[in-house]
């Protein structure tokens, strides 16, 4: 078996911080879209509306996706895969 592994030096380093910038800053705007999501959804609840409580649990998927994923990698034995987002 051969096993890949991701060292701190050259291109697949580059190439691996290159992709936890990415991913920081996707997950940057989805927890602010998240958290503008349960905003609406709580704006429409207090007018009434019932869909307002789909609104705030599609916005905690959303504002809390890295968590989930995080929590599922490590449940299912591939922690190793995830990177770590950075800003």
């Amino acid at each position: 078996m051969i096993f890949a592994q991701t060292g701190g030096g050259g291109a697949s380093g580059q190439l691996q911080q290159g992709f936890s910038l990415a991913l920081g800053i996707m997950f940057m705007f989805g927890f602010i879209w998240g958290v503008l999501k349960i905003w609406g959804g709580a704006n429409a609840i207090s007018k009434g509306d019932p869909d307002g409580k789909a609104g705030i649990i599609a916005g905690i998927i959303i504002a809390g996706a890295a968590a989930i994923m995080g929590a599922l990698f490590a449940i299912f034995g591939l922690s190793g895969a995830a990177l770590t987002p950075s800003f």
